[in-house]
This record gives C-alpha cells, structure tokens and sequence, in this order.
C-alpha cells in the first residue's frame, strides 16, 4: 500500500536522478547553491520521468501515471516537487487535456489508447481542445447536428461545425461528440471520438471576444476522417461518455484548488489594502461579504475534493462552477467601482490568440470583462441551476417533449 512516506521516497529518487545542472556552484561554508537551470529538454525529460514513476496522477493505473494510490496523497508529491523548484507541466496551457480529456479516457478508453494518448497529454506535448458546443446546441448540447458516417471500411467521416473552442489553434487532439444515428432521440444517437485536429478537414479560426483576444475559436469539419480505433466508449453511447467529461469540466472549472484569500478575492483584497483613500463604509462592507463567500466557496471545494477521493464526480461539480462564476462577476465588479476611473481604462485590444487564461492577471478591467463568460462556459448558469435542482436536490424535473422524438423530427 503506498503511504505519504513511500511517495516522498519516490519523489526524492526522481530528483535525485533528473535534477539538471545549477547556475551557481554547489553549497559551501560561503552560502547555498543557486537555483537549478532547467532548459527545455530537462523539463521534458523530467516530466516524462515523472510520469513513468507513476507520480503525474498517484490515483491512475500503474503503468499510467499513477500508483494506484489514495487522490488525497497527489499533495504529498506535489509540494515535496514545489519545495525543490522542479518544473511542472504549465496546466494552466494543458487544462482541457488534464481535467476533461485524461479522466474521460481513462474511464472509457481502451487500454492502447490509454497506452497512447495519456502520457504526453500529461507531459503538454499534445495539447488537447474539446469539439462539443455547437451554433445551435450550447446549452442544449445533446441537440447537436455534427454528422459522424461510417464508411466501407468502418472508419468514421465527420462534418459539421463547432465553437466556443478553447485552445483549438493550439490543439493536437480534441474530444468530439457527433450524431452518428439522427433516426433515435437526441441523447441516444451520439457517439464520442478522438479527432485529429492536423486532419486536411479540420479548420480553425479565431473568435474575437469583449476582451480584445481570441481565446476560443470556430472549428469546422469537412470530411474529417476518424478511424474507429479513435472511438471512446460504444457506437450510440456518446452522451453518457460526454456527462463523464461535463461534470469532471466543472469540478475543475469551480473547484480547483486555491489558498485562503487565494484568486480573485486576493486581488480585490490588495487594491483595498493599496488604496485606503478610495475606500468607503459601502464597499467595505460589500468586500467582507464576498471575502466570506469566497472562503465558503473555497471550503465547500476541499470537500469536493474529498469526496473525489473515493470516485467519479457528481453533479455537486455543479454547484460548484455556479458558485465559481457568481464570485467572479461579483467580485471583479466590485474592483471596478473600487477603483474609480482607473477602473475602466484597458492595456491592450490588440487581438491575440493566447495560450492559457488568467483569471486574476492584467487589469481590473480585463477581470471585468473576462468574467463576463464564467457564466456561459463549462455549462450555462442556468442549465447548471437545474442540474442542481434535479440531482442534488431531488426537485422535480422540468417537463420536456422531445425526450423521446427522433432527433430528426425536431424542429429547428
């Protein structure tokens, strides 16, 4: 049975065996050593080694990246790694593949494809996108219309368009839900891939947000070949493969891990400490109250967390996401009026098509405006409202008429 002790074993055999060389001299009575210099290939050699000794995820396989070992033991292996310096594997770039694409396919992947896809998902040499929201299936997503078609060979021929798509120009690999059978209702006639983004038949192009960046992007597939080797999960079994990957998006959308007055609430929290002579009694007393929603936000997400640790996520994720994306609104309108006039002005409009989010970088404007979309992404407010009130708390669903129409017959 791995335990805490047997983890900071193995941590400190792998730095032992892959720490590269120091920019200064090594210790002496005249001072420490300086830090260790990590160029590109150390960081990915590191990091593959990382994996290989089954400390990327504890709780994966071993022969995975992992050890079979309790979830909660990945922040042994995590701050013994922080306190040496080593490198990590930049998950803000990587998100999509390490919280929505890695548990999907460990859950319903075969064992080649776990073999092929998840190690340099972890390691960040294959970016990952996910090909789901659609024009006219957002919130309804299982009322999409991309055509997957088997052809002679068996292989799949996919056409259609998706948006919203984060990290598609950069992307590798997507997971992709297209209707493989339109004569069924609409949950039962998807079908889950792993789609090639270099594919001849995939174009990507950029969607210019409030912000001034493109972040997400249009992605359109014609004639994209897939072989069925790339399926996850059976033919028809797509929407119950895509819930997988939805609630594992929202426990890491909402509950990622942040220290006290950690994220947004940390940034406001300092520009009222920097700023006494802007401070009021109203916004004081609006501050403490988020200060308090965010600690209970951040305090329901450790027991979210724990409760992970004894399976897949539930719909509690949603609570979640839904608590992550009112702070965030929120809070960054707080900053704002805070602030005054400088609270408006904006660094930059240039469009750019960046490589990760930064939910609490640049200024109170870009906060403002970016978080405009917490709300959208991950699942709307308003579809996660009701997932709460149907699965956690038992209400009564809402009335639905096409549950049981062939999704062709729908009207559109």
């Amino acid at each position: 049975m791995t335990d805490a002790a047997d983890l900071r074993r193995r941590t400190a055999d792998l730095l032992a065996s892959h720490l590269p060389t120091r920019l200064s001299p090594p210790p002496s009575a005249e001072g420490p050593a300086g830090p260790h210099l990590w160029s590109a290939t150390d960081r990915l050699d590191f990091l593959r080694a990382r994996f290989d000794a089954g400390l990327a995820w504890v709780h994966f396989p071993a022969g995975l990246g992992g050890l079979d070992a309790p979830r909660a033991l990945q922040a042994v292996v995590d701050a013994e790694l922080a306190a040496a310096g080593a490198p990590d594997n930049d998950p803000g770039r990587i998100g999509i593949g390490l919280g929505m694409a890695a548990p999907t396919i460990l859950r319903y992947g075969t064992e080649e494809q776990k073999k092929r896809f998840l190690r340099p998902l972890w390691t960040g040499e294959e970016v990952w996108c996910q090909l789901f929201s659609e024009p006219g299936a957002g919130s309804d997503l299982a009322a999409l219309a991309t055509r997957a078609v088997r052809d002679d060979a068996g292989d799949w021929v996919v056409d259609g368009q998706k948006v919203w798509t984060s990290s598609a120009h950069l992307a590798r690999w997507a997971i992709l839900v297209a209707r493989t059978d339109p004569a069924v209702p609409k949950h039962r006639g998807l079908t889950y891939f792993v789609c090639d983004m270099t594919d001849p038949g995939v174009e990507v192009r950029p969607l210019r947000q409030i912000t001034g960046e493109a972040e997400f992007n249009e992605v359109f597939l014609t004639g994209v070949r897939i072989p069925d080797t790339h399926r996850l999960g059976d033919v028809g079994d797509g929407w119950q493969v895509a819930r997988t990957t939805l609630m594992n998006e929202r426990v890491a959308i909402g509950g990622a891990r942040t220290p006290r007055e950690g994220g947004m609430i940390g940034v406001a929290a300092a520009a009222w400490r920097d700023h006494p002579a802007l401070r009021t009694h109203d916004l004081h007393q609006r501050l403490l109250k988020l200060w308090v929603d965010a600690e209970v936000a951040r305090l329901t997400g450790e027991r979210l967390r724990q409760q992970l640790t004894k399976g897949q996520p539930g719909p509690e994720g949603s609570g979640m996401k839904l608590a992550f994306a009112r702070l965030a609104q929120q809070i960054s309108g707080w900053e704002v009026e805070f602030r005054g006039e400088d609270g408006l002005t904006y660094d930059d409009w240039t469009l750019r098509r960046p490589e990760g989010v930064d939910f609490t970088g640049r200024e109170a404007g870009y906060r403002y405006l970016r978080a405009k979309g917490n709300s959208i992404e991950g699942g709307t407010s308003e579809v996660l409202l009701n997932i709460v009130a149907e699965r956690v708390l038992g209400l009564p669903p809402e009335p639905r008429t096409d549950k049981d129409v062939a999704w062709k017959d729908l009207p559109r």
